[in-house]
């Protein structure tokens, strides 16, 4: 296996930049996820790594050699395409033996039967090996693709989004499947995904790529507790992560989170918290967002002390939970609730903000500033690196 080092790497089309200066260091058998939304640029770095587009720019490691000018059939990777570019005239077993029946990992058949009813096994196809690929579903396809990929033993393998056509049971099983094939075999894995579930569930570590360029690497728990700006906060978390706009106010050692919602004027009392004030007094903090998780924002269809009121926008059921939407003005309030509610759209509901789980960002940089107890969430993200 591999260590794969991308080092100020660049690729255009046209005006269109691609990849701006992008710098990853991928360790050896980790699996490294790439994360972000579609046209950030993931496809591009998986490309280049397998020598299928040539950086303009930039130098491609694998294992402290350079490999920039190395032509992808001896880089030796198995890449999973999101298009499957699987062969029509090919049977399932064919298409899955082709790359160890080739001149350069040329392979005895004993052997290529052995490994392609294995990878079948693990994906669960057995019973397609004698099918074309015409006959088969877009989810199979995309299954014939990753076992193709499954039967070699590659320095790196790349995979562009391969669960994005599987139902979401199978989605779900190939989570864990796919997670101990890389611990099982020991292989480096870079994958990539807009799935934020596929992201934690998979990822060693996340890279948060956008418009061509690295926002965040991190475990899944930094990022997620700990995102370096709201885009970030935003993209991580389903449902999305609350942004109030508002004003950290500080009299006589009291501090306050002041922001509108619906035309009141809310002020919420902020709990002590040496190092969030520390933070927030060096930086000079005053006009901030508050990032809170829906998961942390408590509501009541009858007034209570401490809950002020909105009124319900949506209300969507979403399988095993519900998320309800308020209305406070210029933003809305997401929340999550049990299935089964009977809510009318615009009747009132009265919100609580758990503050002690807040995190705040600069209202005009958009980035991340503090949250409360960030030293117990440093010590536990320490804890699991050495794990």
């Amino acid at each position: 296996m591999a260590r794969i080092q991308l080092e100020n790497v660049k690729k255009s089309f046209g005006r269109v930049q691609a990849l701006n200066g992008i710098d990853i260091d991928v360790k050896d058998k980790e699996f490294f996820v790439l994360f972000g939304p579609a046209g950030a640029g993931k496809t591009t770095i998986l490309n280049c790594i397998a020598g299928i587009s040539l950086p303009e720019e930039g130098v491609i490691r694998f294992n402290d050699e350079i490999v920039n000018l190395v032509d992808p059939a001896h880089r030796n990777v198995a890449m999973v395409f999101e298009n499957y570019a699987l062969y029509p005239q090919m049977t399932v077993y064919d298409n899955m033996a082709a790359a160890l029946r080739s001149n350069l990992y040329k392979t005895d058949e004993a052997t290529i039967k052995e490994k392609v009813h294995a990878a079948a096994r693990m994906m669960k196809m057995e019973n397609l090996l004698e099918r074309l690929p015409s006959q088969l579903s877009n989810g199979q396809k995309q299954r014939v693709a990753m076992g193709r990929a499954l039967v070699r033993t590659p320095n790196v393998f790349l995979m562009d989004e391969p669960l994005a056509h599987l139902d979401a049971k199978l989605r779900n099983a190939m989570r864990t499947e796919l997670k101990e094939m890389q611990a099982n075999l020991g292989s480096t894995c870079i994958y990539v995904t807009h799935d934020f579930m596929e992201a934690m569930a998979l990822g060693d570590r996340i890279a948060i790529i956008n418009q061509g360029e690295i926002v965040q690497i991190g475990s899944g728990d930094e990022i997620y507790y700990m995102p370096c700006n709201e885009f970030v906060a935003q993209l991580m978390g389903d449902p999305q992560i609350n942004i109030i706009p508002g004003r950290i106010k500080e009299e006589k050692g009291n501090c306050e989170f002041c922001f509108e919602a619906g035309g009141q004027k809310i002020a919420v009392p902020m709990p002590e918290d040496r190092e969030l004030f520390e933070k927030i007094r060096r930086t000079g903090l005053q006009n901030a967002d508050m990032g809170l998780r829906p998961q942390n924002v408590k509501y009541s269809f009858a007034p209570e002390k401490g809950y002020f009121r909105t009124t319900v926008y949506s209300y969507e059921s979403i399988g095993n939970k519900s998320v309800i939407q308020a209305d406070c003005g210029d933003y809305q309030l997401r929340m999550i609730a049990p299935n089964g509610l009977k809510i009318q759209i615009d009747q009132d509901i009265y919100v609580q903000l758990e503050v002690d789980h807040s995190m705040f960002f600069d209202q005009q940089t958009k980035e991340y500033v503090s949250r409360y107890d960030e030293a117990s969430i440093k010590a536990f993200a320490a804890e699991q690196e050495v794990r």
